[in-house]
């Protein structure tokens, strides 16, 4: 009979087997592109070649998985480093930081975001009579879990769908499926149960931050989105912070100012534009605060933007 040693050197070379295949697969959708959707509507790829330093970014409820190279997660000032060994899971769609550790044009950061579907997974705690979770979760929005062979397999097997186009529609949701009820069974357990529990209040702040997103240019009256999700003024702020790190009012101006930048230099809107189509009132004011993020201002940022994609 197999000693526990053995059965744990057995289980890491199989994961290194099942990872191993899923860098050849990712690293050959991936030639000359840094980010990548594929003909799964849930699953994109991502190619680093180099060290990068933290890029501002939007993690929508998501798990994301290194399957060679290391990264790492900057929210509220806090760091969530994860490799080969620990995977990202993020249960709100948070405001963030993004960097790259270690990546290299021979051995470049390869990996894959998987965007979670909340209604599956309140759908199997509803009726799959699976255990509750023992260990409590943190509370915020985003943690590392521990990568094991069981949860690598389903995703090694969906990667293989994409030679296969014509499987997708009919073999991808059973998939995803057996990945969301692998994450239920993982060490991060409590944060999706925590989040996918109707009623809960972290249930409620994402209602609110769905709302937010979908009237990121109205005028925020806390207490009209407090009664939306349910809350009271006070308790919608404190669990608010608790989860993002952010206020309401933060949250909701880190997604103005964001798609102002993108206005500026995606779409060549002037800065006095791109202030008035977001929500602001005021050209200065969303200056200043432009500059307050973004650590110059919209002209100047914008115009160095461009100088770096044009040396690309």
């Amino acid at each position: 009979m197999p000693t526990q040693n053995q059965l744990g050197q057995q289980e890491m070379k199989s994961l290194e087997v099942v990872r191993e295949a899923m860098i050849a697969n990712i690293g050959r959708w991936t030639v000359g592109k840094t980010d990548c959707a594929t003909s799964i509507p849930s699953l994109a790829f991502f190619r680093r070649e180099a060290p990068a330093p933290p890029a501002m970014c939007l993690v929508e409820p998501s798990i994301v998985l290194v399957v060679q190279g290391e990264k790492q997660m900057l929210v509220g000032g806090e760091a969530y480093p994860y490799n080969i060994y620990r995977f990202l899971i993020t249960s709100l769609d948070l405001p963030a930081n993004s960097q790259v550790g270690m990546a290299s044009p021979d051995k470049p950061c390869l990996g894959l975001v998987l965007k979670l579907d909340f209604h599956v997974i309140a759908e199997m705690i509803a009726h799959g009579g699976l255990p509750f979770p023992i260990e409590r979760s943190n509370d915020r929005g985003i943690g590392i879990g521990t990568v094991t062979l069981d949860l690598l397999q389903p995703f090694r097997r969906l990667l293989d769908l994409l030679d296969e186009p014509n499987a997708i529609p009919v073999l991808a949701p059973l998939i995803e499926r057996e990945i969301h009820y692998r994450l239920l069974m993982s060490d991060q357990a409590a944060r999706l149960w925590q989040i996918a529990s109707i009623g809960s209040q972290s249930h409620r702040v994402a209602k609110a931050i769905d709302w937010l997103k979908m009237n990121y240019t109205a005028t925020l009256r806390i207490d009209d989105l407090a009664a939306y999700a349910q809350m009271s003024t006070s308790s919608l702020h404190s669990h608010f912070r608790q989860l993002t790190t952010m206020s309401p009012l933060q949250y909701q101006k880190w997604l103005r100012l964001n798609e102002a930048k993108r206005l500026m230099l995606n779409e060549d809107k002037d800065a006095a534009s791109a202030a008035f189509q977001v929500g602001y009132e005021s050209p200065s004011q969303f200056s200043r605060e432009y500059t307050r993020l973004f650590g110059a201002p919209p002209k100047r940022d914008i115009a160095r933007l461009r100088s770096l994609e044009n040396h690309r």
